[in-house]
């Protein structure tokens, strides 16, 4: 569920500008319709990156069926996107300061456009990947600069809160409306599934150059491009040799070769960032706790989730040999928890707390993983797959828009972005790695996900969803520690 709901890594300044639209700051009741409108357009774009997300995801089987993919080539479909995402994140806030918001978010649609159209005409694995590390680089610009439209265009208070609110929805209606778009476009054909997102991308991208208004560079600051390559290099290092490990063996000389120079580029990230005048992370953030446990936290849930995705779609298609829409339908609930929960959980996390509603997301999506792990080759939906689908979707509405409350709580006001940065970045780089792990677990030998018996199959894809079980296990361990230490302390004051 790889929704950019909240990717609030607004690392741009509220720069002034004489073009913005009259009444915006002041908040009016009524909003003209060129304000309506420019929501409309930041909405529609962040319905897109969930719509094209999860249309992917549900044409996965076909996609490696017709281009003899690997399943450790098939997960570099969804790995390429999300490090292209999660890598460069953090920059694309920091370029919309020195570029301009509106020239960043337009180009990075643009760009969006194209890729998804050479991703629908490509017949080659490799081309495919590199057109969706494409994309996830594009939703690396539009998504922080979209929020940072919002947040520089809509006056603080009841006017932006409302502009966030129908902001938010958008991002998880794209998840679900994708789902069923993908099992038809499937059906079709699975470069549909690429195709259909180009002409909304170019309306949206139409209607942008009409009504977002101009905006001016800031004039100080800078790139910090080292630590961008450096971090990026990185995570993309690691993630290929955990993926490409069981084909050479762990302790082959490259795989070790590898580690190595991942390890390398970390410690160089790290010394740039201690150095530059404008790192990309000021690396004493990291002392807070509250946002160290968030972090930690969205990896578990968004990491967990996206890898049971994809295990899930390769069995219930390659296992079950479930249609792509019936396998949508069968998923579809999920998202309809969170669209439908979105409008009332900032009111629920102000009343109870980030700590528990953390702590109950991660035991829901827990309590998910274990129930599926008894499923077999005939499961009854209502009873074996349903049960997980729900509380996959109640976990997930529960912890997602918490862990980022979280991670930005008591946070100053000139680290705000920084701190929401760094925890999208977390869940999508995250994502990348445990994805990596569990493909590298399922993957018993170099062949495609349909050459085997059902049974074979299941087998092999079990200890996989074993792994994802685990990871939101240790996510849900971490989110307790607090709450369980404030009990002690309480218990001890009465005493």
């Amino acid at each position: 569920m790889h929704m950019h709901v909240t990717s609030s890594a607004v690392t741009t300044t509220a720069i002034p500008d004489s073009r913005t639209l009259p009444g915006a700051a002041a908040a009016p009741q009524r909003w003209p319709a060129r304000l309506w409108g420019i929501l409309a357009v930041l909405s529609l774009v962040l319905f897109l990156d969930g719509l094209d997300v999860s249309m992917v995801g549900v044409a996965l089987p076909s996609i490696g069926t017709a281009l003899g993919l690997t399943t450790s080539s098939l997960q570099w479909i969804v790995s390429g996107y999300v490090l292209g995402y999660g890598g460069l994140l953090l920059l694309g806030g920091r370029t919309a300061d020195l570029l301009g918001r509106r020239r960043v978010f337009l180009i990075a649609l643009a760009v969006f456009a194209v890729a998804s159209l050479l991703g629908g005409l490509v017949d080659s694995g490799p081309l495919l990947i590199a057109t969706r590390f494409i994309k996830g680089v594009s939703a690396a610009f539009t998504a922080p600069t979209g929020l940072s439209i919002i947040t520089t265009t809509f006056a603080e208070g009841r006017a932006r809160n409302k502009a966030l609110s129908i902001y938010t929805v958008f991002g998880a209606s794209g998840y679900s409306f994708g789902l069923i778009f993908g099992g038809l476009m499937t059906g079709i054909g699975w470069r549909w599934t690429f195709l259909m997102p180009v002409p909304i991308a170019l309306i949206a991208l139409a209607a942008g150059l009409s009504l977002i208004p101009r905006d001016r560079p800031a004039s100080g600051g800078g790139h910090d491009v080292l630590g961008a390559l450096t971090s990026t290099a990185a995570m993309l290092l690691l993630v290929y040799d955990l993926v490409s490990a069981p084909d050479r063996g762990w302790t082959a000389p490259v795989t070790l070769a590898l580690f190595g120079a991942a390890v390398v580029l970390l410690g160089a990230f790290v010394l740039v960032e201690r150095r530059v005048p404008h790192p990309l992370v000021r690396l004493g953030i990291l002392r807070k706790g509250t946002l160290v446990r968030a972090n930690l936290g969205i990896v578990a849930l968004l990491g967990s989730y996206t890898s049971f995705q994809f295990v899930v779609t390769l069995y219930l298609q390659s296992v079950l040999g479930w249609a792509p829409l019936t396998m949508a339908l069968a998923l579809l609930p999920a998202g309809l928890l969170v669209v439908l929960s979105a409008p009332f959980t900032g009111t629920l996390i102000d009343r109870f707390g980030t700590g528990r509603f953390i702590v109950g997301g991660l035991a829901a999506m827990s309590a998910g993983y274990l129930l599926f792990l008894r499923v077999d080759t005939h499961p009854v939906y209502a009873l074996a797959v349903l049960p997980t689908v729900l509380l996959l979707g109640s976990g997930f509405a529960l912890g997602f828009p918490s862990i980022n409350v979280q991670a930005t709580a008591g946070v100053g006001d000139d680290e705000q972005g920084l701190a929401a940065g760094l925890v999208q970045t977390a869940g999508q780089v995250g994502s990348a790695l445990v994805l990596a792990v569990t493909t590298a677990i399922i993957t018993g030998d170099d062949t495609t996900p349909a050459s085997h018996s059902p049974a074979a199959m299941l087998a092999q894809y079990r200890p996989g969803l074993v792994f994802v079980t685990a990871v939101a296990l240790g996510g849900l361990l971490v989110s307790l520690v607090p709450l369980l230490r404030r009990r002690t302390a309480r218990r001890g004051a009465a005493s």
